[in-house]
């Protein structure tokens, strides 16, 4: 929510360059711009989807669930919810076969569910994952949500941003474009750990200027999945675990820059915990929690509950559950480690 909110004013304004512009100054009241947006309300869908199916919800029927939603939707979302009320069900509807935009970004901004209801859980997290992400996405597509997913269940018990982002590496098919790129990344971050415009750079020259997979029309790389990916990779690893320099850093990096400071920012904020976020940048949910987020009947204080039920659930199918310490609850969870998707 306060990443999309911090990032929104930029969206697409740098798709070529970096974003060199001033930033509008943040205020507590801009978080009610997460309200509407896509990022939040495309997998709030998800979330519904599980309440009507369970955790065992099958491909068939998360796609008939996501092809019952209305509102507006974009590249590949757009391509699979229409080959879903065509019949083409996932994983098909998410394939390079069927849908064009197969490698955009769609799953990797609206996986963030499957990582905060799954906390230490990164095989759980793919697992649910993959069930809502190849209904619009193959490959680098996929692969992009299942590795932000994988990094926000390891957040929950690591402050180490390159052990997150290297735990989440483990979550893909180590041969593929998108771990080839965030390896890169972090190659070039440890020969210039000061400087993200010259990773800025390196991106470019091998990955815009030459790109690994076909690109979507008409937005190109502006949404490829692992080129947005490597910033959202940058901004963790440059904003040095300052959530405005994080923020900041996505934003100039351009192209899809609201969607990448929202992974960003949401991944860092699971290491620090609500109470540990800088104040200025939740003052403002107080005033928006009972406001729902369009095109949904959930809102933030609906939110918080029903993800922890579904996070004790996953914790429970893990072999482990919770328990009371002191009259408050705790969560007994099995280390679980990362394995790669098909």
């Amino acid at each position: 929510m306060i990443g999309v909110s911090f990032g929104a004013p930029r969206e697409f304004k740098a798709v070529s360059s970096t974003d060199d512009a001033d930033l509008p100054p943040w205020k507590p009241e801009r978080i009610a711009n997460a309200l509407g947006q896509d990022d939040l309300y495309v997998e709030l869908s998800f979330l519904q989807a599980l309440e009507q199916h369970g955790l065992d919800i099958t491909y068939e029927q998360a796609g008939k669930e996501f092809a019952q939603t209305q509102f507006g939707l974009w590249h590949a979302n757009h391509a699979g919810r229409k080959n879903v009320r065509e019949g083409i069900m996932p994983p098909e509807s998410g394939s390079a076969r069927h849908n064009e935009h197969w490698n955009d970004i769609d799953f990797q901004i609206e996986s963030d569910l499957f990582g905060l209801i799954n906390p230490g859980l990164p095989q759980s997290a793919s697992a649910e994952g993959a069930k809502f992400g190849r209904i619009m996405n193959s490959e680098e597509g996929l692969y992009g949500g299942l590795f932000m997913a994988a990094m926000y269940a390891q957040a929950f018990f690591q402050d180490d941003l390159e052990r997150i982002i290297r735990e989440g590496l483990r979550a893909i098919p180590r041969d593929s474009a998108y771990a080839q790129t965030i390896r890169d990344v972090l190659r070039w971050h440890q020969g210039n750990p000061q400087d993200w415009r010259a990773a800025w750079r390196l991106v470019r020259n091998r990955y815009v200027a030459h790109p690994i997979s076909p690109c979507s029309k008409p937005f190109g790389l502006n949404i490829d999945a692992n080129v947005n990916g490597a910033y959202v990779v940058m901004a963790l690893l440059y904003g040095k675990g300052d959530l405005a320099n994080t923020m900041e850093i996505a934003v100039r990096c351009g192209q899809d820059s609201d969607c990448n400071a929202s992974s960003a920012a949401g991944i860092l904020c699971t290491v620090l915990g609500y109470k540990s976020i800088p104040q200025a940048y939740t003052a403002g949910i107080p005033d928006i929690a009972n406001q729902k987020f369009a095109h949904t009947n959930y809102t933030f204080n609906d939110l918080v509950p029903i993800c922890l039920r579904f996070a004790r659930e996953n914790i429970q199918r893990a072999g482990r559950s919770s328990g009371k310490v002191n009259g408050k609850e705790v969560f007994f969870i099995p280390a679980q480690e990362p394995t790669a998707a098909p």
